[in-house]
């Protein structure tokens, strides 16, 4: 068991590494009032966690897992460092590139626990337990990493025709979602609320869902769908349909099944997602260049096990 994570770790910077040498991390907003959300922690101030264990996974079952639970407690199962990266910095996994093979391929299972328990923080700020776990990541896989931007291959989301309108599942939306990022944490003791709830009695669902062929979105720009569904389609999608204001829509489609998964999608005659973009909602994925920020793995070493 690892107590104590040094914090003389890599925070990034963009273009480089600053070595913090602090053996306590500034203010970082722990233990707000319920109610309340955190600002977003400093990420050039390393946070840590208290105890850390890590230990290699050799089961080679499916799957994998990154569990966060009350009181700052964290696990991860069968999971690879990638991803465990990818985590850490709120990066898709097109923006991660000189990865040794392993580090995509091995797995691994960490129990780790901050020292408090912060408040939420609203996304797509890296929160509390990211910057804890940049930190492990220096400290027990050795590894060193920076930021760049590159011009690679990405999709430009398009009218499907030029001057078209929207396909038949694409829609307005009515619902206030953008006001509300979140929500706020309840008072202890209190009995949960549900959902919030249109006049008519039906649940407001806002944001990106995704499930087996289908994705739900609700309330948002449609640079919000395009920036969710980059990984899914493998490259930076950028916004360019032209279409203003906050959008609705559940997209039906064929998704391939994962390893080891039931061999048959929830509907065999859905059509794949490129299709489905394009006849449901109007839109297609348009093939270009562009800049894209990466992040380069520099040196990655296999850690000690406890």
């Amino acid at each position: 068991m690892n107590t104590r994570l040094s914090v003389a770790a890599a925070a990034i910077v963009a273009g480089g590494f600053i070595l913090a040498t602090s053996p306590h991390p500034a203010a970082q907003s722990f233990n707000l009032p319920p109610g309340a959300r955190a600002e977003p922690p400093d990420p050039n101030v390393p946070l840590y966690f208290e105890v850390a264990s890590v230990k290699p996974n050799n089961g080679g079952a499916p799957g994998m897992g990154i569990n966060r639970a009350a009181g700052g407690n964290f696990r991860t199962v069968n999971t690879p460092p990638s991803a465990l990266i990818t985590f850490a910095y709120v990066i898709q996994s097109y923006q991660l590139v000189g990865l040794p093979d392993w580090a995509r391929n091995e797995r691994f299972d960490i129990t780790a626990k901050l020292g408090s328990d912060p408040a939420a923080v609203t996304p797509p700020a890296p929160d509390h337990m990211m910057l804890a776990m940049r930190t492990l990541l220096a400290d027990r896989f050795k590894m060193k990493i920076h930021k760049e931007t590159r011009e690679m291959d990405i999709y430009a989301l398009v009218m499907d025709r030029p001057g078209g309108k929207p396909g038949p599942a694409l829609k307005p939306s009515t619902d206030e979602c953008a006001a509300r990022p979140g929500g706020p944490r309840p008072e202890p003791g209190a009995q949960p609320q549900g959902p919030p709830r249109r006049a008519d009695g039906s649940v407001i669902n806002c944001g990106f869902q995704q499930g087996p062929g289908v994705m739900r979105f609700n309330g948002f720009a449609l640079s919000i769908f395009a920036q969710g569904i980059s990984n899914r389609v493998g490259r930076q999608v950028v916004d360019r349909t032209g279409l203003t204001g906050e959008w609705s829509f559940e997209l039906k489609y064929s998704l391939p099944p994962a390893p080891g998964a039931d061999p048959a999608p929830p509907d065999p005659n859905a059509p794949d997602l490129f299709t489905a973009v394009r006849e449901q909602l109007g839109l297609k994925f348009e093939a270009t260049k562009g800049p894209v920020e990466v992040w380069v793995v520099d040196s990655i070493e296999r850690p000690v096990a406890d």
